[in-house]
């Protein structure tokens, strides 16, 4: 997002029906995830026994891809088309490579996290360095802060008060159910996101119409794919798209699959639901472009098109569409970061090692996690600057250390990894420092750190694989 989220005031007013809707789907969200019982052995905290069939494994896999959606709805307010071009197409694509090339790799690992993958082929070292990086990926900060600006929107709350209830509505039961209820959570949140936004569908297309409407109130580059942005431009947003092989979700995801194939096929099937809803949010967004032409925040177009459009109790099942698409990730992300803690660092450094005791340090960690991600709410009131950074500087060291973990042939030894983990956050962060001081319209400006960092691992890992295939 290009803005600041808590710097612009709107004005939304809600019915009681509004309140008790969205105050129920709070109450059903917490309810569902203290079902499961309390389990305290290793996989079946962590990886609810690795027995998740496929119905299961795709609802979560869908819901928790969609934390941004205020940032979905700008995005296509501004420049229509090239969201979903950018944001959902190329997506789709590594997301379809992944479950054939690594989702049956990874189940049949049967570990935990990443890190234990990069340590066990790559070495302590390595594996210690990665479980840094993962940690900060998954740290739940931007999503803490949408779901803690909505709800002090809607209720009029101090925005600290906020903060306390989004962290409970997102991570209570998390400490009792662990993954289990990170599950049940999202599945039911699943659904209420679909919901909301084919009954916004409807009534937007029944009341104004459909294509012809669009193009009729809409600038031409809005129904473009490209809209009007640089072969470049797109280009990058594909390369940042290499995200999708280095997400801890997806791993942790097919770690907890009761089979390879369901870890396989649940990614395939996922991505046909991806496109769907995609669709349903991008069309949300360019009829928000088309009926309010003017707004001086995008950031806003969801809710600004809701108070426009929506009638009593209507307007809170929207409402509670838009949580549930940020409630998903947020409590995935509060559970990986809280497993990156108690099994990456901790349990990775205890002397006396038992597995019954990572439950533990599990929670310990989602503490921990809660803490950092309130500070970092605090003090970087930004979406989009926590997303760009933490996005652009930490992943492009993970993306090839990954595809060598699972293919020999791009394997290289332990400590040219622990360099290539080194060079590509140095690289993108110096080159993150440096962009704002170059001259504006040059070619040099154009470039993300992300590619900046990613080109700098990237000869770094194929001199470790030259030099692994001439030492053999």
């Amino acid at each position: 997002m290009s803005a600041n989220l808590t710097s612009c005031l709107i004005m939304v007013s809600f019915s009681t029906l509004d309140i008790l809707i969205i105050i129920g789907f709070f109450l059903l969200v917490l309810l569902i995830g203290l079902i499961p019982k309390r389990k305290d052995d290793a996989e079946g905290f962590l990886l609810s026994g690795r027995n998740v069939g496929l119905t299961l494994f795709v609802l979560t896999n869908v819901a928790t891809w969609y934390g941004g959606i205020l940032g979905v709805g700008e995005f296509t307010y501004r420049y229509g088309l090239l969201s979903w071009f950018t944001q959902g197409f190329p997506y789709y694509i590594f997301a379809i490579l992944f479950g054939i090339f690594f989702a049956k790799k990874i189940r049949g690992a049967s570990l935990f996290t990443i890190p234990d993958k990069i340590e066990e082929v790559y070495g302590k070292f390595a594996g210690t360095l990665s479980a840094v990086v993962v940690f900060v990926l998954v740290l739940p900060a931007p999503y803490l802060l949408m779901l803690t600006v909505l709800i002090s929107l809607i209720f009029n709350l101090n925005f600290y008060i906020s903060i306390l209830i989004a962290f409970l509505i997102s991570s209570v039961y998390l400490f009792k159910g662990g993954y289990k209820a990170d599950l049940f959570t999202d599945a039911f949140e699943f659904f209420v996101m679909f919901i909301g936004f084919v009954l916004m569908i409807f009534i937007l297309t029944g009341n104004f119409g459909g294509e012809a409407f669009l193009e009729s109130n809409l600038p031409k580059e809005h129904l473009t794919f490209t809209g009007g942005a640089s072969p470049a431009y797109v280009a990058v947003w594909f390369l940042i798209a290499l995200w999708t092989f280095t997400d801890p979700g997806f791993h942790q995801r097919c770690y907890a699959a009761k089979t390879g194939n369901i870890a396989k096929y649940g990614i395939l099937i996922s991505v046909f639901f991806w496109l769907l809803f995609d669709f349903l949010t991008t069309s949300t967004g360019l009829y928000a472009r088309a009926l309010l032409p003017k707004l001086p925040n995008p950031v806003y177009a969801f809710p600004m098109l809701a108070e426009k459009v929506l009638g009593k109790g209507l307007k809170g099942i929207f409402y509670a569409a838009m949580f549930a698409t940020v409630l998903s990730t947020l409590n995935s992300y509060f559970f990986l970061s809280g497993t990156t803690f108690g099994n990456d660092f901790v349990y990775r450094f205890v002397k006396k090692k038992n597995e019954e005791r990572i439950s533990l340090y599990t929670r310990i960690g989602l503490g921990v996690s809660a803490l950092v991600s309130v500070v970092f709410v605090i003090y970087v009131r930004s979406i989009i600057n926590m997303w760009y950074l933490v996005g652009s500087i930490f992943i492009p060291g993970m993306i090839l250390l990954i595809v060598g973990a699972y293919y020999p042939k791009f394997k290289i030894n332990g400590k040219i990894a622990s360099v290539e983990l080194t060079v590509g956050v140095l690289f993108s962060f110096a080159y993150f420092l440096i962009k704002p001081s170059l001259p504006e319209g040059g070619f040099l400006k154009e470039i993300e750190p992300m590619i900046v960092g990613l080109s700098a691992a990237a000869a770094v890992h194929f001199y470790g694989v030259f030099k692994m295939r001439i030492g053999r």
